[in-house]
């Protein structure tokens, strides 16, 4: 049995984290801790989770117990930080739903997150928990970092191609569009309704903090193409969607693609190959990733989409737990909320 400390427990990835443990055949108990919601029930803050989950204070993260066997942290960027290295050094493990360890270098953290990085001799020794990867090794790990919602989503549809076929690859573009929860719960003017009802429009571009996270596990792959990434902000609570442009060297078969995917993610159980483009419905509120790919002209297109909560935050953290322990990936998320549509 494990017991489960989650740091920062109070915001929208935090909520689906305590679904999930609550749900889970083997967490014994799971605490939650925090710094301005410290001493709030959680049944105040999540009232519409009051018959979902064991209804106790929120405790000072001051005050934490070191006597869990796995920490969640879903804290802002920078505050992992503060806690993550005495955490490892008590022998405890540790999966990150933030960034600040998903990155190889001190330089390249510092560089997109602005932040000082005080605990960079840590970054060779996580690792990055893309949960359906199978090049993703679990021996001997005490450092998870969790992949980013982006990142998962684009990832999950190139990452295949960009392995097999990397040296087909003229350019790749990747457009995405994700819901408002991923800026997180504190209130911000331009995402009130009335100012996302009916709009669409482009962010942080040229400069969004997830394109080295993708072209870090890129790279590794043997990925040197032009890479660009586009992020836009939909009018809607959750979901990602991503539309990647990859240009090819030669013509290629697209049923020799598909299968190739097909046996890429045989024993990924929450990746699914669509025969036709994904809508973002198929994936909310589920752990799937659901992806399609199209081939014509030297041109390939990948669509794929997830939950940025679930698969792209708090569902892809607990199966990376789940293959942490050894336990089957899928305990404590199996998801009954996607449509039954066809799949190749």
């Amino acid at each position: 049995m494990i017991s489960v400390g989650i740091l920062g427990g109070s915001g929208y990835a935090g909520k689906k984290l305590l679904q999930f443990c609550n749900s889970h055949p083997f967490v014994s108990e799971y605490k939650v801790y925090g710094l301005k919601s410290a001493g709030t029930s959680l049944s105040g803050i999540f009232p519409e989770l009051t018959d979902q989950i064991t209804d106790s204070k929120v405790e000072s993260i001051e005050n934490m117990s070191n006597s869990h066997d796995l920490y969640f942290i879903a804290l802002p960027n920078g505050e992992a930080l503060k806690y993550v290295p005495a955490i490892i050094k008590n022998g405890k493990k540790v999966i990150d739903l933030g960034g600040d360890y998903r990155l190889d270098t001190k330089e390249e953290y510092e560089k997109w997150y602005g932040i000082t990085h005080t605990s960079s001799n840590l970054l060779n020794q996580k690792l990055y928990g893309l949960a359906d990867y199978y090049g993703t090794k679990y021996s001997n790990i005490n450092l998870i970092a969790n992949a980013g919602c982006y990142p998962t989503a684009t990832l999950l549809g190139l990452l295949p191609f960009a392995a097999g076929f990397g040296d087909e690859i003229i350019s790749a573009s990747t457009i995405a569009y994700s819901g408002t929860s991923g800026a997180g719960k504190n209130p911000k003017q331009e995402l009130l309704m009335a100012e996302m009802d009916g709009d669409v429009s482009a962010y942080n571009v040229n400069k969004h903090r997830h394109q080295p996270e993708i072209l870090q596990t890129l790279k590794k792959l043997g990925f040197n193409s032009p890479f660009s990434f586009t992020t836009h902000l939909l009018p809607a609570s959750v979901g990602i969607y991503t539309t990647t442009s990859v240009h090819l060297k030669n013509n290629i078969d697209e049923k020799t693609i598909k299968n190739y995917y097909k046996s890429f993610y045989e024993n990924s159980p929450f990746v699914r190959l669509r025969d036709v483009p994904p809508h973002m419905t198929w994936v909310i509120n589920t752990n799937y990733c659901d992806i399609n790919i199209s081939i014509k002209e030297k041109v390939m297109i990948i669509t794929s989409t997830i939950d940025n909560l679930i698969k792209g935050a708090s569902g892809q953290a607990v199966q990376n737990m789940n293959k942490l322990f050894g336990l089957e990936e899928g305990l404590g998320i199996k998801s009954q909320g996607a449509k039954n549509v066809s799949v190749y």
